[in-house]
């Protein structure tokens, strides 16, 4: 089950313009040589793609887009939801169609939805690891170039939730630009007289000394920089309430737990997307005739 109160949909222009990238990648200047070469035109195929291993199920969207765009004759009912559980053998999506519009979609989409599937599968594990704390599970920006979008709406179907999208959407002051700022009140003066009302501003520190200085401006958010838990316990206590703390650096599912037991809001978590292995998923033909169509 979807642990998630508010998973969203993914933009249909997205999910498009990554479908044509990854089938103009494969597909080249000459197509799928090998299916045209040796699966006559116009052979009709039933195929089911279903899990060899237990995983959360992500990406359904794209792997449907990928089917429709080589071939308008595909049907494809879904089983299985995206952010929902299953097991290895679970049957996800049954599809109908020519022969060689299956073989020729069937690896962009399984590649989306196995790398989608494998974040959100990922991402469930922290999410259950830390349940009954207040912390939420929170990516990073440490993604695959071209597929934020796509990596982030996969830890929102394990449960996660979404730090900022990327540079544009909210402030983060980092140890850099406190260094190039000349300290950390100015870095944050400069960053509020520049940003609007409406900007969230984050400011990551390494020290509970730098916390206290920090906590004499106003922020919406402090990054707790590779702290071990007692040190974030005592840092939760400094900020009283007064913003959100996360806690950042070094976390994993080993340790994630204690973490989250400092009582800080917070812990993003670049693995979920920089280190998830694929879910293992597979497509198999079922039939082949010259026509027919999916059975209820």
């Amino acid at each position: 089950m979807n642990s998630h109160p508010s998973l969203p949909s993914l933009p249909k222009d997205i999910v498009d313009a990554a479908v044509r990238t990854a089938l103009n990648e494969d597909l080249g200047l000459a197509g799928d040589i090998t299916t045209n070469a040796t699966v006559p035109a116009g052979a009709f195929a039933q195929a089911v793609i279903a899990a060899r291993k237990p995983g959360v199920i992500a990406g359904i969207a794209l792997a449907e887009a990928a089917f429709q765009a080589v071939g308008s004759d595909v049907s494809i009912k879904i089983e299985i939801d995206d952010g929902k559980t299953v097991k290895s053998g679970t049957v996800i999506a049954r599809i109908a169609g020519e022969a060689r519009t299956l073989l020729t979609a069937e690896r962009v989409a399984l590649n989306f939805l196995g790398r989608l599937s494998g974040i959100a599968t990922l991402t469930r594990r922290y999410v259950d690891a830390v349940a009954g704390t207040r912390a939420k599970i929170v990516d990073t920006r440490k993604t695959t170039p071209g597929l934020r979008a796509l990596e982030k709406y996969a830890v929102r179907c394990g449960g996660g939730y979404n730090h900022r999208v990327g540079l544009f959407d909210a402030v983060l002051i980092k140890d850099n630009h406190i260094v190039a700022a000349g300290g950390i009140s100015p870095a944050i003066q400069a960053a509020r007289a520049a940003v609007g009302h409406m900007t969230k501003i984050e400011v990551e520190v390494d020290t509970l000394a730098q916390l206290e200085t920090v906590m004499l401006q106003k922020v919406d958010c402090v990054l707790l920089d590779n702290m071990k838990p007692a040190e974030l316990s005592k840092a939760v206590k400094i900020v009283a309430g007064r913003c959100l703390t996360e806690a950042s650096g070094g976390v994993s599912l080993e340790t994630v737990r204690e973490v989250a037991e400092s009582g800080v809001d917070l812990i993003s978590v670049g693995a979920l997307t920089h280190s998830a292995i694929v879910l293992d998923l597979g497509l198999d033909f079922i039939a082949s005739r010259n026509q027919g169509v999916i059975e209820a």
